[in-house]
């Protein structure tokens, strides 16, 4: 008997000022071991560097590859043309900047099945070229730095909130109609809030990495972490079941460091035990963080931390309630799927 071939997947790719890393993650896409058909469908960004040259020499260079424009720069816009843009059944997103290991697709496509779940993720694996970019690599991955993120820190497989980045079942996202395009940043988080509502199960497994490259700058990360924390400030007044410990430490660590610099500045001298024990902790903490890296990277881990979790904390606690209005007015109802929708109007 013939062995059945695998489904046919499209794995979509947002990008924007991507030339450093497009190339190599395009490779490690078309040289997955996977049996099935493939194609790549690249969402092409205004770039202000050869990102559009170098995607261009990719579709010369493979007939799998192809391209699409997103005028607005903006993620969820560059993922919803590329969904349009696409026709395979299984729909994979990957970003410029990330890696595939090499069975990605397949052991994707075979969670799909084993699960029945509607998107299925798995770690988010931070590796740097620099000894700047091992020292956020080192810090991503360690629980001082992100808390107890499976997707960041790895975990047991199971139903999960969110995942990072996602292998979907097209007729999900098609229910769905993808991305809601008001959230530039979480939009993840939203579309499988909607999948979740509907019904679906979003799958973390830890079999599933993806080699992420860190932001290469200070200034770089500081912008990244700053729009995550004003995003997930967002999340919360939309859902405001969504908001746990882990997402209020950094604001709290904002407050309480600002307060101590005030009230060692201007009342006593003992107030800068905030901040002092604040370096202290980060410091310690960077140690197991840094095993294995070179010198110049662990002497660079706790800037690193420092930068993330206070940037992150600056972008919650600033976040406009104007922005969460605009989004909340944006909700789509979750799309039930035609079966579930039949056996819930005749339970009525």
């Amino acid at each position: 008997m013939p062995q059945q071939q695998p489904p046919a997947v499209s794995v979509i790719m947002p990008v924007l000022n991507e030339e450093r890393h497009l190339r190599n993650s395009v490779r490690h896409i078309l040289e997955q071991e996977y049996a099935g058909e493939m194609e790549v469908v690249i969402a092409l960004g205004p770039s202000a560097d050869r990102t559009d040259e170098i995607a261009a020499e990719l579709v010369a260079e493979d007939a799998r590859v192809h391209t699409v424009p997103n005028p607005t720069g903006r993620t969820p816009a560059a993922l919803n043309a590329a969904i349009k843009a696409s026709r395979h059944p299984i729909v994979v997103r990957v970003d410029g900047h990330g890696m595939l290991s090499p069975n990605y697709i397949a052991t994707a496509v075979r969670l799909l099945e084993e699960t029945g779940a509607a998107n299925v993720g798995g770690i988010m694996h931070a590796e740097g070229e620099n000894a700047w970019e091992d020292a956020v690599a080192a810090a991503m991955t360690s629980r001082i730095g992100v808390g107890n993120a499976a997707f960041h820190t790895g975990g047991q497989a199971g139903p999960a909130e969110t995942v990072f980045l996602g292998v979907f079942r097209r007729e999900v996202l098609e229910q769905q109609g993808g991305y809601n395009e008001e959230f530039i940043r979480a939009q993840d988080w939203e579309l499988n809030f909607r999948i979740r509502e509907a019904g679906g199960q979003i799958w973390f497994s830890p079999e599933l990495r993806v080699q992420y490259r860190p932001r290469p700058s200070v200034k770089a990360l500081a912008k990244q972490y700053k729009d995550y924390g004003k995003w997930r400030h967002v999340v919360a007044r939309y859902h405001a079941g969504s908001i746990n410990l882990r997402y209020l430490a950094p604001p709290t660590a904002v407050c309480a460091i600002a307060a101590g610099l005030v009230v060692g500045a201007a009342v006593t001298p003992w107030g800068l035990v905030v901040p002092a024990g604040y370096l202290a902790a980060i410091t310690a903490g960077s140690l197991p963080a840094g095993k294995g890296l070179s010198l110049k990277a662990r002497a660079q881990i706790p800037l690193a931390l420092a930068t993330m979790h206070l940037t992150w904390g600056v972008g919650f606690l600033t976040s406009p309630r104007s922005l969460a209005r605009k989004v909340i007015a944006s909700r789509r109802p979750a799309v039930m799927p035609p079966a579930a929708g039949a056996e819930r109007a005749g339970a009525e």
